[in-house]
């Protein structure tokens, strides 16, 4: 296994300016609120799919709306690749602001549309439209907010900082989780179904409005200025990363396969999935994963300062190791016991804090400052759809079919091939950045 640094800085542990820890606090507070919006979809799914499709089959409407869920994905590589572009062009602050609005008011749409017994195909067609425009939002949402992140912090500190953007995202699912918890809790089963699910539609879109006033309130970084300074924003991003950084964009795939398909599996279906599965009141599922996601929270900024000592790939080794062994008993002695559950899932949730507290400094640490936000965003947009995206239908699809025991089998082959991933890459922890 190959440790050797590249041209570094000196791994001492300079402190945030006041301004680096603004900046962190503005983006990651930003990030939670635009990832409520996008994982509020996942949260309801179970509640108001049968709204927009006219299967008389609750588990075959549920799979429809899935199906949306993966569509969103299909976007988030053309975010990635213009919302990217757009950042690296025009500003990190600007890109960020702009994917936030669109995030914010798609949710508004869905959350006002009427159903499928209104409107009739419109209702199923609104839907898909709201979901290409989230998902090309996300697409560019995690390159700049990563590029962000890192370009504001000292270059020691960097694994810290990058850490917050996980963190963020992790929160954002915390509170989409919290919502549902409070809105089941308060509002009766048959009125939840009914018309509960807007409520959350319409409280994620108005903090994704909030969102948008604190990112216009915050400066741009320097490294950006420093870019736009010597002209070299002329040449298209996309372009730049096709003809001289092929080879970092397919290790960033790499690199977020195993993340991807993890981060999906315990963060946003678990609730859904171990519901289906084993019958666990959904209300209880909640709770299971509100748990696991406050261990999280606790794990990544620690795990992100861990990185900065011991190097990113040692993390990420462990990630991808740990969690390919623990796929099999994980969903092999999954029942509805509450706390059997609660315990399956945040073991999950704190080996995958590994690569959630790594993913964003090691992935921006592989491109210069003039295609480094389109150099995150685009190729692990393209992760994200193909190991994010489709597993929410496929984990519904192979329950539905009984080979929901089988499910183990596809995560450990993918977090066996990123832990091979892991270990050829080279390392990234105090590389000089420009």
């Amino acid at each position: 296994m190959d440790t050797t640094l590249p041209k570094v800085v000196a791994a001492d542990a300079t402190p945030l300016t006041r301004a680096q820890r603004k900046a962190i606090i503005a983006a990651t507070l930003g990030t939670i609120v635009e990832f409520t919006d996008w994982i509020i979809y996942a949260t309801f799914a179970s509640l108001f799919s049968r709204h927009f499709f006219p299967a008389n089959n609750d588990r075959v409407a549920l799979l429809s709306a899935f199906a949306v869920f993966a569509v969103g994905f299909v976007m988030r590589p053309i975010g990635g690749a213009l919302l990217g572009a757009y950042a690296d062009r025009h500003g990190r602050k600007n890109g960020l602001a702009l994917s936030v609005a669109l995030m914010a008011g798609s949710s508004l749409v869905i959350a006002a549309c009427p159903g499928y017994a209104t409107i009739g195909i419109a209702a199923p067609i609104v839907l898909v439209l709201a979901r290409l425009i989230q998902g090309f939002a996300a697409g560019g949402e995690f390159g700049s907010a990563s590029t962000f992140l890192i370009e504001s912090s000292a270059p020691s500190r960097r694994g810290f900082a990058g850490s917050w953007q996980h963190f963020a995202v992790n929160a954002g699912v915390l509170v989409a989780a919290l919502i549902g918890y409070i809105l089941t809790s308060v509002i009766a089963p048959p009125d939840m179904a009914a018309w509960g699910w807007r409520i959350a539609f319409t409280i994620a879109g108005l903090m994704g409005f909030v969102a948008l006033w604190m990112r216009l309130t915050v400066a741009e970084t320097d490294a950006f200025k420093r870019t736009a300074a010597s002209h070299r924003r002329t040449r298209h991003p996309f372009l730049v990363i096709v003809r001289e950084h092929r080879r970092a964009a397919l290790r960033v795939i790499g690199i977020a396969m195993a993340g991807n398909l993890c981060i999906y599996l315990w963060l946003v279906l678990f609730p859904t999935f171990a519901h289906m599965r084993t019958g666990l009141p959904l209300r209880e599922a909640f709770s299971a994963s509100v748990i696991s996601i406050i261990a999280s929270l606790v794990a990544i900024p620690l795990i992100g300062m861990l990185s900065d000592r011991v190097g990113r790939k040692p993390v990420l080794l462990v990630f991808a190791g740990g969690s390919a062994l623990f796929a099999w008993p994980a969903l092999h002695f999954l029942t509805n016991d509450f706390w059997t559950a609660t315990t399956i899932v945040t073991i999950g949730m704190l080996l995958s804090s590994g690569f959630a507290a790594t993913c964003a400094t090691v992935m921006a640490e592989q491109f210069p400052a003039e295609v480094r936000a389109t150099g995150v965003a685009l190729p692990y947009a393209v992760s994200a759809a193909v190991f994010g995206g489709t597993l929410p239908y496929i984990m519904t699809a192979m329950t539905s079919s009984g080979l929901s025991q089988y499910v183990w089998v596809y995560v450990a082959v993918v977090c066996s091939v990123g832990f091979v991933v892991y270990a050829r890459m080279p390392e990234t922890r105090g590389k000089i950045l420009d």
